[in-house]
């Protein structure tokens, strides 16, 4: 009995036969009618999580919790509910008249759809996908490349004017290892701060590695999933360009962690050094 249940279950989540050419003429719309250049925009794909996503949306849940209770992680996404279209030729139409703008951002992958009688959800995102342990020293090198571009370049930081300063090396394990520790503690705790859980400072992590400093500096992010969007942002933020052009460090450490149940998914530590 247990196991026809569950098969029943099962069965009420296969997309139906109209839900495949609902996804077909988002695409559509999408690749043709959205684009002053057609035929450029890559496929969105179908994807059974963001099927029952779609599904829940249709019960009144909200975007966010039916993503979560789906099972479906994304680092953007968008919902379009068309009420009133009994034929699914009808949503191509729709589509590129009312919701390009939801449809037709180039980060999308993916595709959910529902549909109950005339009525049809639709739900497409940008799967959250962080990069892999073993990415991490390519990645090191090119937060590096990426923040030795931006210091090679006089800027303003909010209201202070910065000159262009010397490049950054890699620092030695110890400013690494006090970087990965705080990120994974982040990630572990689901917080985001330059105090951590015991009290700590900057300082305090790096001076517990065995690293001797004159000067100290460390940058956050969360939610970033590449090396060119986190020194972006970092270039963006003042106190964080502050760090980044300071002419006193001469060392660079950067580590990131994941954790897919936290907040933010993803938490990164940049720390920036002058040994003794």
């Amino acid at each position: 009995m247990l196991r026809l249940i569950l098969l029943v279950l099962s069965l009420a989540l296969i997309p139906l036969p109209a839900e495949a050419n609902v996804a077909a003429a988002v695409n559509q719309a999408r690749l043709y009618d959205c684009r002053a250049n057609p035929g450029t925009t890559p496929r969105l794909h179908e994807n059974s999580r963001l099927n029952e996503a779609a599904r829940r949306l249709s019960t009144g849940e909200s975007l966010q919790n039916a993503a979560k209770k789906a099972g479906y992680r994304s680092v953007n996404s968008a919902a379009v509910q068309i009420s009133n279209v009994p034929d699914d030729r009808d949503v191509e139409r729709i589509v590129a008249r009312q919701f390009c703008a939801q449809v037709s951002a180039r980060d999308l992958k993916d595709i959910g759809t529902y549909r109950r009688g005339p009525d049809v959800w639709v739900m497409v995102a940008a799967p959250f996908v962080p990069p892999s342990p073993g990415d991490r020293q390519a990645i090191s090198r090119r937060v590096l490349q990426l923040t030795n571009e931006a210091r090679a370049h006089a800027r303003r930081c909010g209201r202070e004017m910065f000159p262009a300063v010397p490049p950054l090396v890699l620092a030695p394990s110890a400013l690494d290892r006090a970087a990965s520790e705080h990120s994974q503690d982040m990630a572990n705790h689901n917080y985001m701060d330059h105090t951590g859980r015991d009290g700590s400072t900057p300082a305090d992590r790096v001076t517990r590695t065995g690293y001797k400093w004159r000067a100290i500096g460390e940058n956050l992010a969360s939610g970033i999933l590449t090396a060119e969007d986190v020194v972006s942002g970092w270039v963006g933020s003042p106190h964080h360009c502050e760090n980044l052009m300071d002419p006193r460090f001469s060392q660079m450490a950067v580590a990131y962690a994941v954790n897919t149940a936290s907040n933010n998914g993803i938490y990164w530590t940049q720390l920036f050094g002058t040994p003794r």
